[in-house]
């Protein structure tokens, strides 16, 4: 047992390396990358520490060139999420039981091995499997995720500080117990370090937990999974079991041991889940935790006074970075008429610009979308406003899976507000624009708020203070991240806590003490140091 009460170094946000020309980075990572792209790997279930193998197999392909194999990952079912599960709960009371400074050194660790020897993996893995630049794989798989391991743990120290007053003759406390049941993390493809956040926050928080990952980014799971087994963490307390959502999700969901689930991903599939843990409730020991980030259609709204210099660049990086796969990332731009004219021309100008291809080439700005489903799901909306008379195509609009999966970066003008393409999430890059009338600002905002059901990130470009307010106020409930004068985009952990409501999910924070707040069931314990021996009130004695 530890004596002592700790204090966690303090956390400071990860330096994103520019991969300069010439630089030792930039050598270091391309050398990395002809090695992992030379190579194929296997990719296991991990469960109780042990690596499975099954006969169900998919290849792992690069986005930017599908004809390229980097591995074979093994695909789990019912049974495999028994062993999970079993190995959770197996697990659970030692891992619990352990002081929650050794649990946090293991995460302080796995920050440390992730500036080192595991940053050129990590960052090599997310630009081969899911098609990102080297800038775009650096301020994710490196930066953000050392971030939320370290910032993480600080906010664990936090909480754990969170204590109640005391009257005279007692001690008050509050024990802050992790879930009774093990917790589901379903995590996406865009992010890695979302990836490696929804499964180790809540285990920070002494939970165990059964790990689904998205099955177009098993790449960079896996070595999430090696850098995480390298920094010491116990059999059982993560188990990784990959597989199509029904497989793995429908037996999670109806097991009576679940305590949680954190998810990053569509709206659709959270609204079914939620569903089928309603249709279960009676069979859980206690009220599953849910915390959910889910769609967006992410706004920028400029105001007659904004710099138009400025709104064409967050434009186009907030569109169109990471092929416009981000969960925050522009896709509905609201233009006042006198900007418009100007505004016009740098669009073209800035998008035709933009180079795309193979991330191995450092000069791309752009690589591919993430899969067939994606390309599909673009190439339908650009041809439905080549087809309209109720939008064109500013810039971009050709498609071409002939290689890779590549759209260019396409900017739609819709006449209509409520075209398609501004309300309906397309997750690519694919960004729809309508241009309004200067006068009627209020009027602007006010179709901002309601064109779409989700609320997740949003922008106001404007000089005029006033108009700002109006749009921090008319704008209050239409994004969990609201910017000004900035992209939508490139939330820090630490500076950003970061999420959103309506239909954007449960706005839990992630990279804050209020996504952990979710992960702990408190215990309050009085306890009484001359207890009364006689059951009578002094207001009962005789006069």
């Amino acid at each position: 047992m530890s004596l002592g009460i700790f204090h966690v170094p303090t956390p400071l946000n990860e330096p994103v390396k520019g991969y300069a020309p010439g630089s030792q980075e930039r050598a270091g990572l391309k050398a990395k990358l002809k090695e992992m792209a030379a190579s194929q790997v296997e990719i296991p279930l991990v469960i109780n520490g042990h690596e499975i193998h099954t006969d169900k197999r998919v290849k792992v392909v690069m986005p930017h060139d599908h004809g390229h194999v980097l591995g074979e990952a093994h695909l789990g079912g019912a049974p495999e999420v028994k062993q999970a599960i079993h190995a959770a709960m197996h697990a659970r009371q030692d891992w619990a039981a352990m002081p929650w400074e050794a649990r946090a050194a293991i995460f302080l660790k796995a920050a440390d091995l992730l500036t080192g020897p595991y940053r050129d993996i990590l960052n090599g893995a997310t630009m081969l499997g899911q098609s990102k630049t080297c800038h775009q794989a650096e301020i994710d798989a490196a930066c953000e995720l050392i971030d939320f391991f370290r910032f993480n743990v600080a906010f664990y120290e936090q909480l754990l500080k969170e204590q109640p007053q005391s009257a005279p003759g007692m001690w008050n406390r509050l024990e802050h117990r992790p879930l009774e049941g093990f917790v589901f993390a379903v995590t996406p493809f865009n992010f890695t370090s979302i990836a490696g956040n929804l499964p180790t926050a809540p285990a920070l928080c002494g939970n165990t937990v059964v790990w689904k990952p998205a099955s177009s980014s098993l790449y960079s799971a896996h070595f999430i999974m090696k850098l995480l087994r390298e920094a010491g963490l116990p059999d059982g307390v993560i188990n990784m079991v990959q597989g199509s959502g029904a497989a793995i999700g429908d037996p999670v969901l109806a097991d009576g041991h679940l305590a949680g689930v954190h998810f990053t991903g569509s709206t659709g599939v959270f609204h079914g889940m939620w569903k089928s843990i309603g249709n279960n409730i009676a069979r859980y020991r206690g009220y599953p935790r849910l915390v959910g980030e889910t769609g967006g259609k992410d706004f920028i709204v400029a105001h007659r006074s904004a710099n138009v210099d400025a709104l064409a660049t967050a434009i186009v990086r907030g569109a169109f970075e990471y092929q416009g796969q981000k969960c925050s990332a522009a896709s509905r731009v609201y233009v006042p008429s006198n900007l418009w004219p100007r505004l016009k021309d740098l669009l073209v100008a800035q998008v035709e610009s933009i180079k795309m291809g193979d991330v191995s080439d450092f000069t791309n700005f752009m690589g591919a979308v993430i899969d067939k489903g994606s390309f599909q799901t673009q190439k339908t909306a650009i041809d439905e406003a080549k087809a309209s008379n109720d939008a064109e195509i500013l810039v971009g609009g050709d498609c071409d899976d002939a290689k890779g999966y590549f759209v260019r970066p396409t900017i739609i003008v819709a006449k209509d507000p409520k075209f398609r393409t501004m309300c309906d999430e397309l997750f690519g890059p694919v960004l729809t624009l309508h241009v309004y009338d200067e006068t009627k600002w209020n009027e602007t905002l006010d179709l901002v708020d309601h064109t779409s059901p989700y609320a997740l990130t949003g922008a106001v470009f404007a000089q005029d203070r006033h108009a700002v307010q109006q749009a921090v106020d008319r704008l209050r409930n239409a994004a969990g991240n609201f910017y000004i004068n900035d992209k939508p985009t490139g939330a820090v952990v630490g500076q950003q806590p970061f999420g959103g409501a309506r239909a954007s999910g449960t706005n839990d924070k992630a990279g804050s003490l209020l996504n952990l707040i979710r992960w702990v069931s408190p215990r309050t314990m009085k306890e009484t140091f001359n207890p009364p021996t006689d059951y009578r009130y002094p207001f009962m004695n005789a006069e």
